[in-house]
């Protein structure tokens, strides 16, 4: 029988708060449990740094500019194609519980899934309302435990003759961050270190940088300190202090994840799935944890574009397994047909990560990647409209800054710019050197690429 395919996703899940990763502000026993006995693709990278593109895209097997969901103020065709549906076909029982956040009712309910239960819009970490197969109900609780319960209560009722794929998205780590009972006090004697670029200045870099609205220092609103400001901190103790208030909670967030990542284990493991079941982690992007400065994501830099993504499947991956080439959630879709041994469209934009997790490098492997943001200047976080290339080496990024009529922008142009960095000599991206005449060959190369990978994904200016 095809493997069994179990996806799990959690929302804002940097990759640096994962030990499994060389984190070092944390520790995810069970993720980490992923890591050891599967694979760890440690250059798994977004082509859109926000929640709702991201699912969009790992649905479709498509870029946003052609799935149509471009912003968070877009919603999902659900007549189109996708994955689900396409597994649905090869006779595999789907279901998805947690967070859809592609928009809800009639056409914009998930489609291709046997059974769905999903949080409406954003959803709540306590006493979550569910939208379970169109009808609405209150689930006592917290909610990454009730996404796990009713994953496994799915799993529990499921048809046995047949291969199954079940999405299990988790809210959480998402703002405002609340963390359940069980880990309130998690890390209350700890001092979580600020990341080296805490105290960035955004010198020597586009304006789109000083000009974003998610600053450790003034950004986090009350929801999200959920204390007062002690009073007598000078402004650097001040901004050490909502640091930690943030990032403590945000981990006691991950904490309660990974406990319930390990429950999923256990159950796939004492049904004795564990041989023939596919178990996936990731999120839906990276985030920045104080890095730069920042709480949120949206931005081509590193913190923002990677991934998490870890992998168990006994059966074809050996424990371990480290993979550096470069992987993109447009790569998902086509993963998930490909071991379920079904045909993969010629209109999906990807490519399976199969060969990569049995050791085998294809020849004709991508060793650069598209981005694009279209969100230009949200009204909360402010993030200039840009996209840009990412090599193994270098990366180069292109604020147009319009909002070019997209959903939920603002129609404030800016003035255009260009940021070139060299992730090998200045790999937490703090000196733009595009205007650096050492690196003028560079950017005629880069500048190339980027042309032909637009090309390529068939975005035009």
């Amino acid at each position: 029988m095809s493997p069994n395919i179990i996806f799990i996703m959690s929302d804002d899940h940097a990759a640096a708060a994962i030990s499994a990763y060389d984190g070092r502000i944390n520790q995810t026993p069970h993720l980490d449990r992923l890591a050891k006995e599967g694979v760890r693709f440690d250059n798994c990278f977004c082509t859109n740094s926000i929640c709702t593109p991201s699912r969009a895209v790992i649905l479709t097997g498509l870029y946003s500019h052609l799935n149509g969901v471009k912003t968070l103020a877009d919603k999902i065709d659900g007549t189109q194609p996708n994955v689900a549906k396409m597994l649905q076909a090869a006779g595999y029982q789907t279901a998805i519980v947690g967070k859809w956040h592609l928009g809800h009712g009639g056409v914009h309910d998930p489609t291709g899934f046997d059974y769905w239960n999903v949080l409406p819009n954003q959803g709540e970490y306590f006493d979550p309302p569910m939208i379970e197969m169109g009808e609405k109900k209150v689930f006592p609780g917290y909610a990454t435990d009730i996404i796990t319960d009713e994953a496994l209560r799915w799993l529990s009722g499921r048809d046995r003759s047949r291969p199954f794929y079940l999405m299990v998205h988790h809210k959480a780590p998402h703002r405002p961050w609340e963390p359940d009972e069980k880990h309130a006090h998690l890390y209350d004697d700890t001092t979580i270190p600020e990341p080296e670029t805490f105290n960035d200045d955004y010198r020597n870099r586009a304006a789109a940088a000083a000009a974003a609205r998610m600053r450790i220092d003034r950004d986090l609103k009350p929801q999200d300190l959920k204390q007062p400001v002690p009073e007598g901190l000078d402004p650097q103790q001040e901004k050490s202090w909502k640091y930690q208030r943030y990032i403590k909670d945000y981990l006691r967030c991950v904490a309660s994840i990974d406990d319930n990542v390990g429950r999923l284990l256990d159950y796939v493991d004492q049904e004795g799935l564990r041989d023939n079941t596919v178990v996936i982690y990731t999120s839906d992007q990276g985030f920045f944890l104080g890095d730069h400065g920042w709480f949120d994501k949206r931005f081509m830099y590193e913190e923002s574009l990677r991934m998490p993504f870890l992998v168990r499947y006994p059966s074809e991956v050996a424990p371990g397994t480290v993979v550096d080439a470069m992987a993109l959630n447009v790569d998902f879709a086509p993963t998930f047909l490909d071991f379920a041994g079904a045909a993969i469209p010629s209109t999906m934009q990807g490519s399976s990560l199969r060969p990569l997790m049995q050791g085998k490098t294809p020849d004709s492997w991508q060793t650069s990647m598209y981005y694009r943001y279209w969100m230009h200047m949200d009204r909360v976080h402010g993030v200039y409209a840009h996209y840009g290339v990412r090599t193994l080496r270098y990366k180069l990024i292109y604020y147009y800054a319009q909002a070019l009529g997209t959903s939920g922008s603002t129609d404030d142009p800016k003035p255009p710019e260009w940021e070139l960095f060299d992730l090998e000599k200045d790999p937490f991206e703090m000196r733009n050197v595009f205007d650096d005449p050492s690196y003028a060959e560079v950017v005629v190369e880069l500048q190339r690429e980027l042309q032909r990978l637009k090309d390529k994904v068939q975005d035009p200016e």
